[in-house]
């Protein structure tokens, strides 16, 4: 009888490199938002993948970048955090991209006794003597346990990246239901879906000034869901970007969460958006603290 293998598994790189998009792909469901604007994702979300024969727990964390404020040091730190004690780290590169010192700065931060997996994304942008350069070059630089070239959003080299990592992880236990895929709650799943449709419909200088606080969430007995946020902007002139004129930027953001959270989670929504202004937020800790962007729950 075959023992049953399980591991946490943290999936770490720059910015837009594409691990949120590597963990939605191998669970076959949409659990980390995504977009092409950097730092898309501000914390850790866990990720749970079952088989027969083992249990992957994926760990996706915020790309690692020079930070400009309170907000994107946590980031740094949660991603950094997020390595200690696992079994495995998926270091995902850009494929496409040279390289550079922010690929260097997370080699030499990279753990000793801990198996890293360096896999070089985007394959489906390269040519096969640009991947065998790159894959020399990274040989140099680091030990890795294993390299993989796959493509994230095109679903290739998934099933060998999979079958390569279970062996790496330690007999244990199924720490979580087959049919679980995320630890994260719908209140949550919301909100992030939310700010994924502030990121998909503005500009640069709006994204990663806004956060997302649900303020109700309660079934009717029809079976919908009502549902109610707040979406917070750092200047008034970003609050006028995102309500928009005569409320049409709010309307279609509002329209596209709605529709998203009805194929993510499955229920029919009725969805209410407002949008107020708490100046400089991502350099206060009260409301860092107050949006989920707690330090003392890194090591969580």
């Amino acid at each position: 009888m075959s023992s049953f293998r399980s591991g946490f598994i943290t999936i770490i790189g720059r910015p837009n490199a594409g691990k949120s998009t590597l963990m939605n792909t191998i669970l076959e469901q949409k659990i980390a938002i995504v977009s092409d604007k950097p730092q898309t994702t501000q914390n850790k979300i866990r990720g749970f993948y079952t088989t027969d024969d083992a249990q992957l727990i994926f760990i996706d964390t915020p790309g690692i970048h020079k930070p400009k404020h309170k907000l994107g040091e946590f980031m740094n730190e949660a991603a950094k955090s997020a390595v200690d004690g696992v079994d495995v780290i998926f270091y995902i590169v850009d494929g496409s991209e040279a390289y550079g010192k922010g690929e260097e700065y997370i080699i030499r931060s990279l753990p000793e006794g801990t198996p890293v997996f360096l896999l070089l994304n985007k394959i489906d942008l390269l040519e096969k003597s640009a991947l065998l350069r790159l894959i020399g070059e990274y040989s140099e630089r680091f030990p890795f346990a294993e390299i993989v070239p796959v493509s994230a959003l095109k679903d290739e080299n998934i099933d060998r990246l999979l079958a390569a990592v279970i062996p790496y992880l330690p007999e244990g236990p199924r720490y979580y239901p087959d049919d679980m895929v995320t630890d994260q709650p719908e209140r949550a799943i919301m909100a992030e879906i939310i700010r994924e449709k502030v990121l998909e419909s503005t500009e640069d200088e709006i994204p990663h000034a806004v956060a997302v606080e649900m303020l109700e969430v309660k079934e009717r007995e029809d079976g919908t869901v009502y549902a109610s946020a707040v979406i917070y902007a750092e200047r008034e002139s970003q609050k006028g970007i995102l309500i928009g004129k005569h409320g049409a930027m709010l309307k279609k953001i509002g329209r596209n969460a709605r529709l998203e959270m009805e194929k993510t989670l499955g229920s029919k929504f009725y969805l209410e958006l407002w949008v107020k202004v708490k100046k400089d937020w991502r350099n206060k800790d009260i409301y860092l603290r107050n949006f989920g962007f707690d330090k003392k729950t890194l090591k969580e």
